[in-house]
């Protein structure tokens, strides 16, 4: 398996629980939070004993990581049951917590089925003839480096709506895109699980901005992610076309939340993801929001 994702992403081992991941590409200075998200989850299945596979996994971004400096990985074993074990994972740069994970794993088992259904979308020929035709139409845009970094990155994205995700006109926040491995993979089901849990990280910020014109980058705004949450419902094939469809229920509080599903091409619900993200106005975003925006007001407390 020659692929440089599944390498930057499975952790070298150091004995006692201990792993050191390797820094990797990034936008800027700071480390990319999907690459920390699977690298602690790489670890923490490297620690789990037999056929059990992670099915829910929440995050906390403490401090912002280095992305040109290696990552140490902490793995605690929380509980060991018949079916459901525990596994936390704290990740340290220059003796500094920066970022905190807590992974439930289970055996496989049978079980009820149900689960909602994808919206209707172009299919990913579609999605990719219009964004080959939104690209040709905007050659000169100011953000066209940062658009052709993404075309080149190891996740291959086809966006459902180029000019939601790249422009700068207030829209519905709903958001969707076709996800895949560029070079096959061929993975385990434990970094298959990683390489999803990677993609998850790198559209979301976005969800929550939508409805105010603004996007990450922006000197309107200052963004980060707070936490993350997955829960896998099975193991995808990150090799073939996943289809990740984001919403934003809310945002108030210089916060914004952030959901989304992962569905096959066949449209199983493989993984839900959820997050928060610090969405702080600046300059002329700022200025425009009411106080009422700015500082909502506690309720009443009956006493």
């Amino acid at each position: 398996m020659n692929n440089s994702l599944v390498n930057l992403l499975k952790p070298q081992h150091a004995g006692n629980g201990h792993f050191t991941g390797k820094p990797g590409p990034a936008a800027g200075p700071r480390m990319f939070g999907g690459q920390a998200i699977a690298q602690a989850l790489m670890a923490a299945s490297l620690e789990e004993d037999g056929e059990r596979l992670a099915h829910s996994l929440h995050c906390y971004f403490l401090k912002a990581g280095h992305a040109d400096k290696p990552v140490d990985y902490l793995v605690t074993h929380l509980t060991s049951g018949r079916s459901f074990s525990t596994r936390r994972v704290e990740a340290m740069q220059d003796e500094t917590v920066i970022f905190s994970m807590i992974a439930s794993f289970q055996t496989p088992e049978i079980g009820f089925m149900h689960q909602d259904d994808a919206r209707d979308v172009p299919h990913v020929d579609q999605a990719s003839a219009a964004l080959e035709s939104w690209l040709q139409q905007n050659e000169d845009s100011p953000i066209r480096t940062m658009i052709d970094r993404m075309t080149q990155r190891p996740i291959e994205i086809i966006p459902l709506d180029p000019s939601a995700l790249w422009g700068n006109a207030p829209q519905e926040p709903k958001a969707g895109a076709w996800m895949r491995m560029r070079e096959p993979a061929h993975a385990s089901p434990q970094m298959n699980r990683a390489l999803l849990s990677y993609a998850s990280d790198m559209l979301f910020l976005r969800n929550a901005m939508m409805p105010h014109g603004l996007r990450p980058g922006s000197r309107q705004v200052q963004a980060a992610s707070l936490d993350h949450a997955i829960w896998l419902h099975e193991t995808p094939d990150f090799d073939q076309w996943h289809l990740f469809q984001m919403d934003s229920p809310w945002a108030g509080a210089a916060r914004g939340l952030n959901r989304g599903h992962f569905y096959t091409q066949d449209g199983r619900m493989v993984a839900t993801v959820s997050q928060e993200s610090l969405m702080r106005p600046h300059g002329k975003a700022r200025e425009r929001l009411t106080d009422q925006e700015l500082l909502p007001s506690a309720p009443a407390v009956e006493r």
